[in-house]
């Protein structure tokens, strides 16, 4: 792992990831860390017609903790699966929300080596050639 990445973040979604993700409704964790340090988590509610996912319940659990101004994010599977990349819609949300948003992603291939090797990136990285949502009223 590189020396600028959020540890802590990545700590507090496994920890929720190892002691709550269990089962089949709970399988992923994520964390988001706000601008003056406080961090929220969430968990996903898998359901068969979709349900919200872990990054999304984080996110609404910061703003009812009156935490808005969200700067790293990460989701992290249960059974060990480690760092996860959110999911298309995720990655619509977070950007349309908080553009500014780094997202801590797995960079490694998951086999040899690499397969610790993570990095923080923008969310505009993980949608090239995006849709703003903000931009349909210009």
């Amino acid at each position: 792992m590189t020396p600028d990445l959020d540890h802590e973040l990545i700590a507090v979604a496994a920890e929720l990831a190892a002691t709550r993700a269990k089962g089949d409704v709970h399988t992923m964790a994520a964390a988001v860390r706000n601008r003056d340090g406080r961090i929220a988590t969430g968990l996903n509610v898998y359901h068969f017609t979709g349900g919200p996912c872990a990054e999304l319940v984080a996110v609404g659990a910061a703003a009812a903790a009156g935490s808005y101004d969200l700067t790293t994010v990460v989701a992290v599977g249960s059974d060990n699966r480690g760092v996860m990349p959110p999911c298309g819609r995720c990655r619509q949300v977070l950007f349309d929300y908080f553009p500014g948003i780094e997202v801590i992603v797995r960079t490694g291939t998951g086999t040899g080596d690499d397969t610790d090797a993570l990095r923080a990136v923008p969310v505009r990285e993980l949608l090239p050639h995006a849709y703003g949502f903000a931009e349909r009223n210009p």
